[in-house]
């Protein structure tokens, strides 16, 4: 028995192409590519860390209101509304800090296509 399926060409006229910005776009370095990808990655956490810090403050508020008079619940839920306000200040007070230190020490951290272009290559030469 033949095996037709083998045969057909799926691959459209051209070859497969990448699609946005990681696809395989003319003109668009590596280094360039990695950039947005970290650049895009930090600011996914951070969006994550805020709407996590929503989730515990309604949680919190929700825990006060529900407590009844209870001091445990009461204090349990204060603990967490404060839990949750340091991690937010930890994750933004961390990018003004990393900022921060790259200006002292005269290195852009923040700029990592800048950041690899300045490191020597080929021994330090």
């Amino acid at each position: 028995m033949r095996n037709l399926l083998t045969q057909v060409n799926l691959a459209p006229e051209g070859g497969f192409k990448g699609i946005g910005p990681l696809g395989l776009d003319e003109g668009q370095s590596p280094l360039g590519v990695f950039t947005q990808f970290i650049s895009s990655a930090i600011g996914l956490m951070t969006i994550i860390a805020i709407i996590w810090f929503i989730f515990v403050l309604i949680s919190g508020a929700i825990g006060i209101i529900s407590a009844g008079g209870d001091k445990a619940s009461l204090e349990s839920a204060r603990k967490r509304i404060t839990t949750g306000i340091i991690g937010l200040v930890v994750v933004v007070a961390g990018i003004f800090i990393i900022d921060l230190i790259g200006s002292l020490i005269g290195i852009d951290v923040l700029n990592i296509e800048d950041l690899v272009n300045k490191l020597p290559i080929g021994g330090g030469k």
